[in-house]
């Protein structure tokens, strides 16, 4: 069956928590390929992780050109037993669609690909000009053989695209309330701070760095990044962890580390973040204290889509469907939309995001069916 429900029952059937397929990509390989896709089969990898299965499916050759973009792979269930009806089980009870992924994000894809089908049937197989379907398995991992690889065959290849929607899960309360039109970049680092490891009964022998992490952790957490920006709001740095890594209780430690997290918006680059911290840092060390922050790698960058025709035909979708104005919001956490939005306009509208990641993820039957209606009235409005 081609509905949105049949297609998100057929998907969360399949285990396919990240790296592992299960076979989720042959549910929707099979759908496209019968309507009369294009599709592309690819596999990416690199040393020290784990190969990744992805789909690229195409039909049309002319613009404009629209792509749906999505991940099939999910979170761990956790303890299985928790689960009232089976984390994998696809279950409908009580009008609602019940299982891992439900909601973020095999129930989006499952929307946008019935969608698709029934424009295509209604118009003789062929849209007026290209539609695509750029689908993962490695979304909620490190994300690194999945969408970014994906993009860059497709760049290679010539393949070119004008606007993308993602089927994450952007609604907050209710179904068409939020629509994400950008995101805050994301950066990670590791603050240390040596000292001199002593025994506590001769302070004077030793340097206590633990003192001196504690008022670092204060110097960078007190003053604001910034104030918030015409799309974004503030930046935020977050310590996360306070290590010393010593195991007695009569040791002075040699060093203490603390983790943090920085969610930062387009005040900044990662290169500009970077140095106001460090900045921050050496005024708060002065000439006493021995600290450094080691950063780590990301490509997680601030992006987003501006209000415009794109935007304004996907409210008008909504509203249509719903009877509510979404807001316009680039809150939340990092999606794949950061490398997307390299090659287009992506925005980020799907299913209402409250059972995410939780024991008994679900979502209501109607929330399916109405998803569904929205992403036909986007196709209606995008090639009219």
């Amino acid at each position: 069956m081609n509905d949105a429900v049949s297609i998100a029952r057929d998907l969360v059937r399949c285990p396919s928590v990240t790296p592992a397929d299960a076979g989720a990509l042959g549910v929707l390989d099979r759908l496209l390929k019968n309507a009369g896709f294009e599709l592309h089969r690819l596999t990416f990898g690199e040393p020290g992780t784990s190969d990744i299965d992805n789909l690229y499916a195409r039909i049309g050759t002319e613009a404009p050109h629209i792509t749906f973009a999505g991940h099939t792979d999910v979170v761990p269930p956790g303890d299985e037993t928790a689960w009232t009806l089976g984390a994998f089980s696809g279950e409908i009870r009580d009008g609602f669609l019940h299982g891992r992924g439900a909601v973020d994000m095999k129930g989006g894809i499952a929307c946008s690909v019935a969608a698709v089908l029934q424009y295509l049937a209604e118009r003789g197989g062929k849209p007026k000009g290209s539609i695509s379907f750029l689908i993962t398995g490695d979304e909620e991992d490190i994300a690194v053989n999945g969408t970014v690889k994906l993009l860059k065959w497709c760049a290679e290849r010539g393949e070119k695209f004008d606007h993308c929607v993602l089927g994450e899960p952007s609604n907050v309360e209710v179904l068409g309330d939020c629509i994400k039109i950008g995101r805050r970049g994301s950066q990670s680092g590791t603050l240390h701070v040596d000292g001199v490891q002593g025994h506590v009964a001769y302070p004077h022998r030793a340097a206590n760095p633990v003192p001196d992490i504690s008022r670092l952790i204060v110097a960078l957490s007190d003053e604001p990044l910034d104030h918030g920006s015409a799309q974004f709001q503030a930046s935020n740095l977050e310590f996360t962890s306070v290590d010393v890594g010593n195991p007695a209780g009569n040791v002075i430690p040699a060093q203490a580390r603390a983790r943090f997290n920085i969610r930062f918006n387009d005040n900044h680059t990662q290169a500009t973040l970077r140095a106001l911290v460090e900045e921050r840092l050496a005024k708060a060390c002065g000439n006493r204290i021995r600290a450094r922050i080691v950063w780590e790698p990301s490509n997680a960058n601030v992006f987003v889509t501006k209000p415009g025709a794109f935007t304004d035909l996907a409210v008008s979708a909504i509203e249509e469907v719903t009877g509510r104005k979404p807001e316009l919001s680039t809150s939340g956490g990092t999606s794949d939309a950061r490398f997307i939005s390299n090659y287009c306009p992506v925005i980020e509208f799907g299913l209402v995001g409250q059972t995410m990641h939780q024991v008994d993820e679900r979502t209501p039957v109607s929330d399916l069916e109405q998803l569904t209606k929205i992403y036909r009235g986007v196709l209606d409005r995008y090639f009219a």
